[in-house]
């Protein structure tokens, strides 16, 4: 005996009220097994697949790609073999779909309709930058011409088989990284932005479609430049002795515990021993009041090949220097693998931001909203610095703040600023990572 089952849209945190459909993996028709991705989805955070709950035939899909939908409505109905509860399958979408966020995608022969072609999923450009090749040379073979993680690894099995010799960008790109800072640990990545057709005829401009997640991150940028004053201040800071230490202990640390000890965890800890000193730094503004958060929540920006995402160190006031350099490892990783969940992402307070890492020595972040206040860590320098009526060679290093100027002013911030730098000097070849 048949039955037909309804499949909802799963609800994958809290705050999360809708999602938008991106593309369908399955077509009316089409058999399902347990668990296989049916379609995938876009918040404002991250991309989901949404698996099957039951094994049968898609008979029906009722919301389309590219469409708007509240949390609880029905997406599809497939056909299965025996009756379902429909509160059963709800309650293990939900359970499922988290963990299959991220999970590669079946790929479905559209012939004529190259609608998706341009568009991307966060697998795909992990493995076409893991293999440094251009996807405008890969054949799509789903939905819409769309470029599957079977078309990038079809791409580089041809591609292995022949001579590759460097083209003539990644020439240019070796000979353009900046190595004379010593906050750089690698040479900065640069964008892979694929381009529609750059080769017309008679065209004078390309286009680049907007993909969910360049959507959100110019939506909330807008509101936080529209809805909160900013004003920004800088210190510079003597990082001499904390390049001694580092230097000291990152061969010993990368080979107990798996991980590279950066300046970034150094900031963090000072940063986030100066919040404790200044809690206002850790507030929202709630239009009739200021709400202080009590929990130190840091968020990390970390930037991929084609957007920022800000991932949560939870407590991280709880946390020694060794402990930061892991978390910091395991968001960035995750970050780029395109593995982040919901939960990494929510619950931040104040957010850092290493712009050192790519060789700038200044700049002037936008705060991510609702926090109060953004501080940059920028490259570490060695210039000659006037110390007792001497002139030395030191490490030097600048800090930016943006703040929301309807809650912090100039003393507070730069008392604060004050104290990150003060935390940030005493480190020295006596001081403990642990």
């Amino acid at each position: 005996m048949s039955a037909i089952t309804e499949i909802t849209l799963p609800q994958l945190a809290e705050s999360q009220v809708t999602a938008t459909i991106d593309r369908w993996l399955k077509q009316p028709g089409d058999m399902i097994e347990v668990y296989e991705p049916i379609c995938e989805i876009n918040t404002d955070k991250v991309t989901a697949e949404i698996p099957s709950t039951v094994a049968g035939k898609l008979t029906k899909i009722l919301v389309g790609a590219g469409e708007d939908v509240p949390v609880g409505t029905v997406i599809c109905l497939i056909e299965t073999e025996g009756e379902a509860s429909n509160d059963e399958v709800a309650a293990v979408s939900t359970t499922q779909t988290t963990g299959a966020m991220n999970t590669q995608a079946a790929a479905i022969q559209v012939q004529g309709d190259d609608s998706m072609r341009n568009r991307y999923s966060p697998a795909v450009q992990q493995l076409a930058a893991q293999h440094g090749i251009q996807l405008a040379n890969v054949q799509g073979t789903g939905m819409g011409g769309r470029i599957t993680r079977k078309d990038v690894l079809a791409y580089v099995a041809m591609e292995a088989s022949m001579v590759r010799t460097p083209t003539p960008q990644q020439e240019a790109t070796s000979s353009q990284v900046r190595t004379g800072g010593m906050h750089l640990s690698e040479s900065p990545r640069l964008p892979k932005i694929e381009i529609d057709d750059p080769y017309s005829q008679g065209r004078g401009e390309t286009y680049i479609d907007i993909t969910p997640i360049r959507n959100a991150i110019a939506r909330n940028m807008r509101q936080s430049v529209s809805e909160i004053p900013h004003a920004w201040t800088m210190i510079e800071v003597d990082v001499t002795n904390l390049v001694l230490l580092r230097n000291k202990y990152k061969d010993e640390f990368k080979k107990r515990e798996g991980v590279n000890l950066t300046y970034l965890a150094f900031l963090l800890k000072a940063a986030v021993n100066a919040i404790r000193d200044f809690p206002i730094m850790n507030s929202v503004w709630a239009v009739d009041k200021i709400i202080v958060k009590r929990d130190i929540n840091i968020s990390l920006a970390v930037g991929t090949e084609d957007s920022v995402m800000t991932p949560v160190i939870k407590n991280a006031d709880l946390k020694n220097v060794a402990g930061l350099a892991k978390e910091i490892e395991e968001l960035a990783r995750k970050t780029r693998e395109g593995k982040l969940s919901l939960s990494d992402m929510q619950g931040g307070t104040f957010t850092i931001n290493n712009t050192g890492s790519f060789g700038s020595i200044l700049s002037y972040p936008i705060i991510n909203y609702p926090q109060a206040a953004i501080l940059t860590f920028e490259s570490i320098v060695k210039k000659p610095v006037v110390i007792n009526d001497m002139i030395a060679v030191r490490s030097m290093a600048n800090l930016c703040l943006s703040l929301d100027h309807r809650i912090l002013d100039g003393v507070i911030c730069g008392r604060f600023l004050q104290r990150v730098k003060d935390n940030l000097e005493s480190f020295n070849l006596e001081s403990s990572i642990y």
